[in-house]
């Protein structure tokens, strides 16, 4: 299916203006096409030609002004309109194909009771899956949609339901103006809960046979959703604009959610079955927030096209973390938002990939799906709070809600919201104090340099202490020192803290802005000069801005004494976040990361930082250490896991963190067994479903369970979940025969769903296996262009990343990859990720260098 370009994007917008959409689906057929008729009213300049998208099975009529187009006309997804009027109607009637890969209309039978669910989803130009359309972002309409279908079903789309004239028929109100990639409905046996809060009518739904999860969360999902609500409805002065405010838990998604207004759809995974960390609770309310968030950056306003991406998903990220940790229970998101979530970006932004937060050109809607990364989220959401630091925040809110009363239900710009933030809007009778503050407020500021520096260049910044003591121990010298990459030697502003952590438990802040013009990247810490030199120096205290941070040598040696006694959870996770970006780049070894974890993790109290500092370093041990030396790492993090686990409070969150991870660590078969059959289980802990596919995924990893367990386990579990981790499982076999099943599912399977063939692609490759699984290394350059091709993009690329040989760090597999990317063949999502994905064995094999010399 071509993609569509910019260019030809704004032709068609130059020419056509379309005013509604009326969609009628027809459900009630068979497990493998849909029956779809759109009818588009549209102005064009008179005598002008243009194309439509459309995705049929079968493309059975296409009429045009009263006259009748020849359906073979149809070239690939485009069919070709001529001679326009300047008042059009077009009607498209069609079979369409459901899909098993989270895109257009999904498909799926539940094996836990056979029911058969569907869901609609339209991103990123996959509403022509569903109906002819004009998919490009900033051709907006209403629409009008009805649906027939079973008549024991539910079925809800974005707008609220207008009739049912007939059992098995709904209407559904004409929306606002939406982007075609918003376009959303469910249909099926749905377990539905509604409420109403500020006169906005909520609904949540998800799968009958989870109906008993979900209803023992309701009250925190309802509750997280009104305090959201009520946050926004401080900060802006537009409410909601959208009517009701529906969220369905869907099953096989792709994301994490979608922001179809009116219809969130989520993942089903956040409607728990087993036991969850507060950490995984927090992420289901933060992702509440992000996507409510949406509906003001991306619904109600728009991006133009795919180069302004950062306008939804940078501002959603720092909205949604935002709201969740000023409005919600789950007050450290940015706790969690500075290990995990910039965690990404700073990844993201240091591979051969990096493109800049705004960039000036994105080609196409393909080249779009690939910057849907840690640098439109989580970078630019860290430089948002950066901006906040430096306008303050009663201008930025000035900005925003001016930047809402200019485009409301329209299309903006980067150029259009700096204007906002510059100058600010009026307003009459805001919605609140705190949208009055920024009602009416100009910044007064020229943004153009701060924009093309934070925004139109790409990379990150390394704030490194630089410190100088004399013989009495008192600091003559403090400094930070900014220094940027050499193939993208940009310096940026920082407005930033640096805190001061003595030895005797006392902490300071001392704010400083960095300028990039002066003092060739230094700046002097006068405040410090004279002070004891002790304890240690920690740059970006805070977390205000986007940078990666070093201490100076002697706060390094201060860390291991010093970090399991600080109060603040912010600043230790900066410090886990330093100890590991080091160990990343070959600055200090992996040895050292695990020496930290054994004196400081025990003493760790803050669920998110224990999990993700466990999750973090397992990656770099995995990758990063050679045979030996990973079996000696894995020995002490399981012993401060185990120790973790031994202080932790009974049933409790941090109790479940260390167990997951001694789990994952141990080699211990003895324990793994008796857990599992409820043997010398830690009082409080609950070894239910989700524990036991944990339990028995390392036992198969180990060699210690067989084909037997998993089946026994499969059909004590027949949920969806169930069937993912025993194919999770099944594909970690240490047997040549499951090993050749599973690669096969990998690279030729297209009748498993999504979610199979990504689960199958997790469990195959186990630094355990190195030996087993040392042919597909080669196989994997050799098949992946034919699979990546069989495939739609989103899945394609999640196989391409979980199928790859990550644990094969050597020159050889550097090799492959080279001949592989030399290729003119390949799929842009191929090419873009194997890319990344050898430069992390880059990074592997530097680090792998300063492991040997730590050593010698």
């Amino acid at each position: 299916m071509p993609s569509l370009t910019r260019v030809e994007a704004t032709a068609r917008r130059a020419l056509i203006t379309v005013e509604s959409y009326q969609v009628d689906l027809d459900l009630t057929g068979g497990g493998e096409r849909f029956h779809s008729t759109a009818t588009i009213r549209f102005r064009a300049t008179p005598g002008a030609g243009t194309f439509v998208e459309v995705k049929p099975a079968r493309l059975l009529g296409v009429r045009l002004n009263g006259r009748d187009l020849d359906p073979d006309s149809l070239d690939d997804n485009r069919l070709p309109l001529t001679g326009l009027a300047g008042e059009n109607t077009l009607t498209v009637t069609a079979e369409m194909a459901y899909s098993n890969t989270g895109e257009g209309m999904h498909r799926f039978v539940d094996p836990a009771d056979g029911e058969t669910y569907l869901y609609a989803m339209s991103f990123l130009d996959d509403v022509q899956r569903l109906f002819a359309a004009f998919d490009q972002p900033d051709l907006k309409a209403p629409v009008t949609l009805s649906v027939s279908a079973p008549p024991e079903w539910t079925v809800a789309a974005n707008g609220q339901l207008a009739a049912n004239p007939r059992p098995g028929r709904w209407e559904f109100a004409p929306t606002a103006p939406l982007a075609t990639y918003f376009v959303s409905l469910i249909a099926g046996p749905w377990h539905v809960r509604r409420a109403e809060h500020d006169g906005i009518p909520l609904g949540v739904y998800c799968r009958r046979s989870l109906a008993a999860h979900l209803d023992a969360d309701l009250d925190e999902i309802f509750t997280v959703t009104r305090q959201c609500l009520d946050r926004f409805h401080e900060l802006f002065a537009e409410r909601y604009p959208f009517g009701k405010y529906d969220q369905a838990f869907v099953p096989e998604f792709n994301a994490g959610a979608m922001e179809n207004p009116g219809l969130v759809t989520l993942r089903d995974d956040y409607v728990f079955r087993s036991a969850v960390t507060d950490t995984q609770r927090e992420l289901r309310a933060t992702t509440i927030a992000h996507e409510m968030a949406h509906m003001w950056f991306g619904d109600l306003v728009t991006m133009r096209w795919w180069d302004d991406l950062w306008l939804n998903e940078s501002f959603a990220e720092y909205l949604g973390t935002r709201v969740t940790a000023e409005a919600t229970r789950f007050d450290q998101a940015w706790t969690t938002f500075a290990i995990r979530r910039k965690a990404w970006g700073y990844t993201a932004d240091q591979r051969p990939s990096t493109h800049p937060v705004a960039p000036e050109e994105v080609a196409d809607a393909a080249q779009a799906l690939l910057n849907f990364d840690g640098i439109s989220y989580a970078k630019g959401a860290s430089v948002l709070r950066q901006l906040v630091a430096w306008l303050g925040d009663e201008a930025f809110l000035a900005g925003l809600n001016a930047h809402f009363a200019a485009h409301r239900f329209g299309n903006a710009t980067l150029a259009d919201l700096l204007a906002s933030l510059s100058t600010g809007g009026a307003r009459s009778e805001p919605a609140s104090p705190a949208a009055a503050n920024g009602a009416g407020t100009a910044t007064g500021r020229d943004l153009t340099d701060w924009a093309e520096r934070w925004l139109r260049r790409p990379q990150v910044n390394t704030l490194r202490m630089e410190t100088a003591v004399d013989a009495d121990g008192r600091w003559v010298d403090a400094a930070v020192v900014q220094t940027a990459p050499d193939a993208h030697p940009v310096l940026r502003p920082h407005r930033i803290g640096v805190g001061r952590y003595a030895t005797d438990g006392t902490a300071r802040r001392v704010d400083v802005d960095l300028d990039p013009d002066a003092g060739k990247g230094r700046t002097e810490l006068t405040e410090l000069i004279g002070e004891p030199a002790t304890g240690l120096l920690l740059p970006n205290d805070g977390d205000l801005t986007f940078a990666k941070i070093r201490l100076d040598p002697a706060s390094a040696d201060a860390v291991p004494m010093l970090l399991p006694g600080l109060d603040d959870p912010l600043a230790r996770a900066l410090l886990w976040g330093e100890a590991m970006d080091a160990a990343t780049d070959g600055e200090r070894p992996v040895t050292g990361v695990v020496s930290l974890i054994a004196a400081a993790l025990p003493a760790e109290t803050e669920v998110i930082i224990a999990e993700e500092v466990l999750t973090l370093s397992r990656r770099l041990i995995d990758r990063y250490l050679d045979p030996l030396a990973r079996d000696a790492a894995l020995l002490r993090v399981a012993g401060a896991c185990a120790a973790l686990l031994a202080g932790a409070p009974a049933g409790g969150s941090l109790q479940l963190a260390a167990a997951r991870g001694l789990i994952a660590a141990t080699t211990d078969t003895a324990l793994l067994r008796g857990w599992l059959a409820g043997d010398g289980v830690p009082e409080g802990l609950a070894v239910d479903t989700d524990l036991r596919w944990a339990l028995l995924l390392r036992l198969v990893v180990l060699g210690a369970a067989g084909e037997p367990e998993i089946a026994a386990e499969a059909a004590a579990d027949r949920s969806a979940t169930g069937a993912e981790r025993a194919a999770c499982c099944r594909a970690a076999l240490p047997d040549a025969a499951a090993k050749r099943a599973a690669w096969e599912i990998v690279t030729s399977s297209t009748e498993l769903s999504n979610r199979l063939v990504e689960a199958t692609a997790e469990g195959f490759w186990q630094p355990e296996q190195a030996e087993l699984t040392a042919p597909y290394v080669e196989r994997y350059f050799a098949d992946m262009p034919a699979a990546a091709r069989l495939r739609t993009a989103w899945t394609a690329d999640e196989v391409t990343i979980l199928a790859f040989p990550r644990y094969a760090a050597a020159q050889p597999t550097r090799d492959l990859a080279a001949a592989l990317l030399a290729r003119d063949d390949l799929t842009p999502g191929l090419r873009r990720w194997v890319t990344d994905l050898d430069d992390d064995l880059r990074r592997a094999l530097v680090a792998r260098t300063a492991v040997a010399a730590a050593s010698a």
